[in-house]
């Protein structure tokens, strides 16, 4: 999530009625459905923006359409699809839908903007969520969207359902890296690792979220960076985002000895910029740390060294979000902790 309010131009994953990409992830997750033995939790993984918690809604929204598995319309679907005018599909969309909880970070009313953790507060509503008497279909379903923002009393209060979960539970976890997630958390959910997009399925994407033509210069040339993002792609349809791409780029590639002078003009360059040019920094500094954490996933002293160096530098992002501090001094700050990775 950005740190503002979403703009409304752009389609929400709960508003999304189609996925790009992931037919095999989708195959996953209906197949187990379709068993009768449904994992009561899921960790939905992978990099930023490309399509998790689109997966995670529409899983949430068939299961709460068809609640018994063994019906013949569950049993002899071929995808997760639901039609958007269905009545669950509705609810889900307008956030009106009693059996689904949604624990993200959410407004702070005194400043505007995004709290910068999941409040533990709000975790421990899944308890009494869960412990709840269901609606119809009798299907209780939370989506924590993203488990990397929940504080480790978040992640506790959490791990209490996971240990015990009531009959008829569903609990999908959404990680931009799970391979930094607790141990503890890990072992209690069945893990489903999303692949980046082909850029075939980025530009569709973005296509849909935004009606901006896949052939438009500026829509090509996001995609063409985004990496298999389409979040990344939607930030890189700001100009200047795009043009910061370079610079960062340039400065990744020089760790672990970064220009001293680059890191000042980048620092200038995001001084006085719009969130989502922070927002797209943070998110390629995230993407090369996803990619130690995959490179590192069997353990030791450098997976532990790219899991620290990811909460430092986010937690210093949201800082610097939520406090309006300068945003020279996080670029040396991040820079030094991604150098400090490299090394290890």
């Amino acid at each position: 999530m950005s740190d503002n309010a979403p703009e409304r131009d752009v389609l929400l994953p709960r508003e999304t009625a189609v996925l790009f990409g992931h037919a095999e992830a989708e195959r996953t997750l209906l197949e187990a459905y379709q068993s009768t033995r449904m994992p009561h939790a899921w960790l939905i993984g992978g990099g930023p923006g490309i399509g998790k918690a689109t997966l995670a809604y529409r899983l949430a929204r068939f299961v709460l359409a068809h609640p018994d598995p063994q019906s013949p319309d569950v049993q002899g679907a071929t995808s997760l699809a639901v039609e958007p005018d269905h009545p669950v599909a509705r609810r889900i969309a307008v956030q009106a839908q009693g059996d689904l909880l949604v624990l993200e970070r959410v407004i702070n009313e005194q400043t505007g903007k995004l709290y910068t953790v999941i409040r533990v507060d709000d975790v421990r509503r899944s308890v009494s969520f869960f412990g709840s008497t269901a609606g119809e279909g009798g299907w209780r379903i939370a989506i924590v969207d993203a488990v990397d923002e929940l504080q480790r009393e978040g992640a506790n209060a959490l791990l209490k359902v996971l240990e015990e979960p009531p009959e008829r539970t569903l609990l999908l976890l959404i990680s931009h890296s799970p391979g930094r997630e607790l141990p503890t958390l890990r072992s209690r959910c069945r893990r489903l690792l999303l692949r980046p997009l082909a850029a075939d399925d980025v530009a569709r994407a973005v296509q849909a979220a935004t009606g901006r033509d896949a052939a438009d210069p500026e829509v090509a040339q996001a995609v063409d960076a985004a990496d298999g993002s389409v979040g990344r792609a939607l930030r890189f349809l700001d100009g200047p985002a795009l043009a910061l791409r370079q610079r960062v780029l340039a400065l990744l590639a020089q760790l672990p000895n970064p220009d001293p002078r680059a890191l000042h003009a980048l620092g200038d360059a995001l001084s006085g910029s719009e969130p989502q040019t922070l927002a797209a920094f943070m998110d390629m500094v995230n993407a090369w740390l996803s990619g130690r954490l995959d490179a590192d996933a069997r353990g030791g002293a450098q997976m532990a060294k790219a899991a620290q160096a990811w909460e430092k530098v986010n937690r210093a992002a949201r800082d610097v979000e939520a406090y309006n501090l300068e945003r020279k001094p996080l670029v040396f700050s991040v820079f030094g902790l991604l150098a400090e990775t490299a090394r290890a």
